[in-house]
């Protein structure tokens, strides 16, 4: 039976409508993670290196997609509950077509810009030239990734979460097949795994384009004719700001942490940290993914005034995150040796580097959920100033304090235990907004009500 967003959620139907979002992220995580393995274990230490490195740098350009996807998202989703579909096809089509025009736009300028972006933040040498072939490359596809992110909230929204899913599968398969193609059959190197990388974001950015665009498109949004409407793109550029900034600060923090790890373990702790990055994006990819499934629920029950709904979602969506956080930090300490055998089992010391690394690292799953959850609800409710806090907090202040003043204490182990630091004092902030905003959207409950009792008294 279809979930429709104006439904009652259940424990069941709330994992049922979200799964599809989480898949969606875990395997995009996934397929991630791919290229890792086989530029590890194809191209090199150096190479593998140089992937992580000009990452960070790549989403800096991605993260315009992020932002006008969740922003537009939770804009459109609050448009729907209010009732006006009109007007929410209209916002649906003008933010697909403003990402398309600034991803050409980013595109072209990243293109001649990744050279000097990535000598300023510490490239040299070999290493230099791989990022430079590398981000070039990626930079084709950076329309289609953009359209991907942006597509992962708008098919919840149009109460299609699982051809999101399909469309990642799809591009996330087309990754997988052309890496091992390019660069373990065709030993094409890191360009290989580039070329791969930017067909699978085509992919992903133009399969959901061409559903919307179709005649088979049954679903709540379709492309129709729009005027320019600033205070809309205004309003969604507030609402998803704490994405962007979520989005451009862990890049640069993680280019902080490369320049960090150079400095106190060279090219072996920058490798060290890509593997732990490819396995912490399977992980998070599940709060993330629970996060963009619930968000355009949040939003239609605000636009539509059901605060008893909202509450019943907000309480439960806090027990499966808290519950998940837990599991989440018992696979990370239990299957560690296994995630770090597989991308660099080739070398003993850098294996043990690795191992210690996650041992730290995998506290942080324990408070990294509610940071990013709570962040999304704001969102969700149009309010992008506290969700911009919560986020910003998250990962630009506490990040790049922890990273800077540990290690001055601790050496390489300061700069692990930095995340589980900014993650648990970020946890705090976010638990903070839910208790103070309680009753200001009206879902405040025995769950959140730390002072019901003592104001009944």
């Amino acid at each position: 039976m279809k979930i429709q967003l104006s439904d009652h959620f259940t424990y069941g139907k709330l994992l049922r409508f979200t799964i599809p979002s989480i898949g969606m992220m875990i395997f995009t995580s996934i397929y991630f993670v791919v290229d890792g393995y086989f530029v590890s274990n194809y191209t090199g230490k150096t190479a593998y290196a140089a992937l992580n490195f000009i990452y960070p740098v790549l989403m800096i350009l991605g993260a315009l997609g992020t932002m006008l996807g969740t922003g537009g998202c939770a804009l459109v989703a609050k448009t729907l509950g209010e009732g006006d579909r009109k007007k929410a096809n209209e916002l649906f089509s003008m933010f697909i077509v403003l990402t398309i025009v600034f991803g050409v736009i980013m595109s072209v300028a990243g293109y001649f810009l990744i050279p000097s972006i990535a000598a300023v933040f510490g490239a040299s040498g070999e290493l230099l030239g791989y990022c430079i072939s590398y981000g070039r490359i990626v930079l084709m596809g950076l329309v289609g990734l953009m359209l991907q992110y942006e597509f992962q909230s708008l098919f919840v929204a149009a109460e299609k979460p699982h051809l999101g899913f399909v469309a990642t599968v799809v591009a996330g398969t087309t990754n997988m097949v052309f890496d091992w193609l390019f660069v373990a059959v065709f030993h094409w190197g890191l360009e290989g795994a580039a070329i791969a990388t930017c067909m699978s974001q085509m992919v992903g950015g133009i399969f959901p384009l061409v559903y919307f665009l179709s005649k088979r498109n049954d679903s709540l949004l379709h492309f129709t004719r729009f005027k320019m409407d600033f205070s809309s793109i205004g309003k969604a550029c507030s609402n998803g700001m704490s994405e962007f900034l979520s989005s451009i600060s862990s890049s640069f923090v993680g280019i902080l942490f490369n320049n960090q790890l150079l400095k106190f373990a060279g090219e072996d702790g920058v490798a060290a940290y890509g593997t732990l990055t490819y396995v912490v994006l399977v992980f998070i990819g599940v709060f993330i993914g629970y996060s963009m499934g619930t968000a355009p629920v949040v939003s239609f029950n605000y636009g539509a005034d059901n605060r008893k709904e909202l509450r019943s979602l907000l309480k439960k969506s806090l027990v499966l995150i808290l519950s998940s956080s837990l599991l989440m930090f018992v696979a990370g300490e239990v299957f560690s040796p296994i995630f770090a055998r597989i991308f660099v089992g080739y070398d003993e010391a850098l294996m043990e580097m690795t191992l210690r690394a996650f041992f730290f690292y995998s506290f942080s799953f324990l408070f990294s959920g509610i940071c990013i959850y709570s962040s999304s609800f704001f969102t969700a409710l149009n309010n992008g100033l506290v969700s911009a806090l919560i986020s910003t907090l998250r990962t630009v202040f506490f990040q790049v304090v922890f990273v800077l003043v540990l290690p001055q204490f601790w050496g390489l182990d300061g700069i692990w235990l930095s995340i589980v630091f900014a993650e648990f004092s970020s946890a705090m902030i976010g638990v903070f907004f839910l208790i103070s905003q309680r009753k200001r959207y009206g879902y405040g409950g025995p769950v959140l009500d730390c002072n019901q009792a003592v104001e009944t008294a």
